[in-house]
């Protein structure tokens, strides 16, 4: 095998594992079990690697690293969008959450 076909399969692992958790992510619309700074963490390394990569003129890691941040990119928005509907959800109904449903309430 050559080195650039093991540089690429491990990119397709951590691709597909990356890519598993967005996936859960988002079909579950929840952030139970998943963290922030999963996505922060792979954001500012893959940025690093992507200039590091680059740098060396090294066209497998330059690539890879740019899928990732796509990923990482894609799983902190899921993150943040399924933390403030989490929030909108289990906040009271005021008058400064109009998307809260009132009429569900026991009151006549």
């Amino acid at each position: 095998m050559g080195t650039e076909a093991v540089g690429w399969l491990s990119n397709l692992l951590l691709l597909m594992t990356m890519g598993k958790q967005v996936i859960t992510q988002w079909k579950s619309g929840s952030t139970q079990g998943v963290s922030s700074w999963l996505f922060i963490g792979q954001l500012a390394t893959s940025t690093g690697f992507v200039i590091y990569s680059y740098l060396l003129g090294n066209w497998v890691f330059v690539t890879s690293n740019v899928m990732l941040l796509f990923v990482a990119l894609t799983g902190q928005w899921l993150y943040l969008r399924n933390k403030r509907r989490q929030a909108q959800v289990s906040s009271p109904a005021t008058a400064d959450n109009p998307r809260r449903d009132v009429a569900s309430s026991s009151s006549p």
